[in-house]
């Protein structure tokens, strides 16, 4: 996601929020210290506010629950940073030592700007970076980034699964030869990750590549659209963030852009995007690796032992079961269960970063075990390894129907195949940079 540099005020904020964070409740020894970078309040606290409901429900739910990970309790301390990468920054410095002899096994970013700024810090400190589906995309390589982790889908990846819908819509990939496909982005780091996937991927199945940026904030797009237009491409790959959706998505409704033929990706794909929209939304698509409902069945088990009993984290629950709470329930159940990875390792105790890492280069959660923790359908099967810190390339894809978001498709694939080696290249470039020998995965 793109970058919001906030200085003076926030850093004073920042610095009572710490403060205040050193004289409160502080975590045992035997409880596994996790801080958390909330943003509750600023420019996108639509976003986080249910995305932090989702991961403290499912924290709390295995802690009352379940008695912990393993019977050790999770301690989770919040820290409001705005979701300004200055702000996560000062937090992962403060906290990256534990508290009262509980460590750190490892860092939610939420953000790919706080990712980019933390990455050196991460490897020095051994504290495991945590991004699914954002971060690095080159950090999918272990071997140059060992505390990196873009879980699920990397940008690259997203590219791929976008094209990949498009070429089943259009009946086989073989009939995207002579498409013109168009990318509107936001014109940011996070929106033009995707560039060079798509060049390959337009050179591979020879559709036309048309880039088309915005500008932040992205609230007038007149410009944009009317290029659209002119272009008349078969279909628009829509990365944006934040206002800039739902202005996209009316602003192609007014200049006549079918609204089917548009495919948001992961960030572009939450009710906050569709509903300001109005009926302009109404069959849009959007890549879901985190879909939207409350029909899976670790909702109902939520729901029993969680929201009816007044205990959710939610001011207003009409948010339970949407794109960001259950992105929030996701990423909550990947570190649940590499700590239980880690676990089988080093003992029922609390991890320090170096097992995290261990810990996360050998998490699988497969079908079984899918069904077991109440995540199937919700969660794509996943395998992460030294080498491989991504892990699972798959996304479905949701339809917008005016009201709820509905999933249109089952698990498409990305072709990892194809991307590794643009991935490989960048790692190598960045370890050469940096003066990085790459470590043997063979070996982990």
């Amino acid at each position: 996601m793109l970058m919001t540099n906030k200085r003076g005020a926030l850093a004073l904020l920042a610095a009572a929020t710490l403060a205040a964070f050193s004289g409160g409740a502080q975590a045992a020894a035997n409880e596994q210290f996790i801080p958390l970078p909330t943003y509750r309040v600023g420019p996108y606290a639509s976003s986080g506010l249910p995305w932090w409901g989702g991961l403290l429900d499912y924290y709390r739910y295995i802690n009352e629950v379940e008695g912990g990970v393993d019977g050790v309790k999770l301690n989770y301390k919040e820290f409001e940073t705005e979701w300004n990468t200055d702000r996560v920054v000062e937090v992962y410095e403060r906290v990256k030592g534990g508290q009262n002899g509980s460590p750190v096994a490892f860092f939610f970013t939420h953000s790919t700007p706080a990712s980019y700024a933390l990455i050196e810090k991460g490897t020095t400190d051994k504290i495991p970076l945590i991004d699914p589906a954002g971060g690095r995309t080159e950090s999918t390589d272990g071997s140059v980034f060992p505390y990196a982790f873009p879980l699920l889908l990397n940008y690259y990846s997203q590219a791929s699964v976008g094209i990949n819908y498009i070429a089943q819509r259009e009946g086989g990939l073989d009939k995207l030869k002579g498409k013109k496909i168009a990318t509107v982005y936001h014109d940011s780091p996070y929106g033009r990750e995707t560039q060079a996937a798509i060049e390959l991927l337009s050179k591979k199945y020879g559709f036309e590549n048309i880039q088309i940026p915005v500008a932040d904030p992205g609230n007038e797009q007149s410009p944009q659209w009317r290029q659209v237009r002119e272009a008349k491409p078969d279909w628009v790959f829509l990365r944006t963030w934040g206002v800039s959706t739902p202005v996209a998505i009316k602003t192609a409704a007014r200049f006549g852009f079918p609204v089917d033929h548009i495919v948001g990706d992961v960030w572009a794909g939450s009710e906050a995007d569709v509903i300001p929209a109005g009926t302009a939304a109404k069959g849009y698509k959007a890549l879901a690796p985190f879909p939207g409902g409350a029909d899976f069945e670790i909702h109902q088990r939520l729901r029993k032992s969680i929201i009816d009993k007044g205990l959710s984290d939610l001011k207003d629950t009409k948010f339970f079961g949407s794109v960001y709470y259950n992105i929030g329930l996701i990423n909550a159940v990947l570190s649940v269960e590499a700590l239980r990875v880690g676990h089988k390792k080093f003992g029922n105790h609390p991890l320090n970063g170096e097992e995290g890492r261990w810990a996360f280069e050998h998490l699988e959660i497969n079908d079984a075990r899918l069904k077991q923790i109440g995540f199937q359908g919700l969660l794509q099967k996943i395998k992460i390894t030294a080498a491989d810190h991504e892990g699972g390339g798959a996304a479905r894809v949701q339809e917008w129907d005016g009201s709820r978001w509905k999933l249109v498709t089952d698990w498409i694939q990305a072709d990892r195949a194809t991307l590794r080696p643009l991935i490989d290249a960048k790692a190598a470039a960045y370890a050469k940079e940096k003066g990085i020998t790459p470590r043997d995965t063979s070996k982990e």
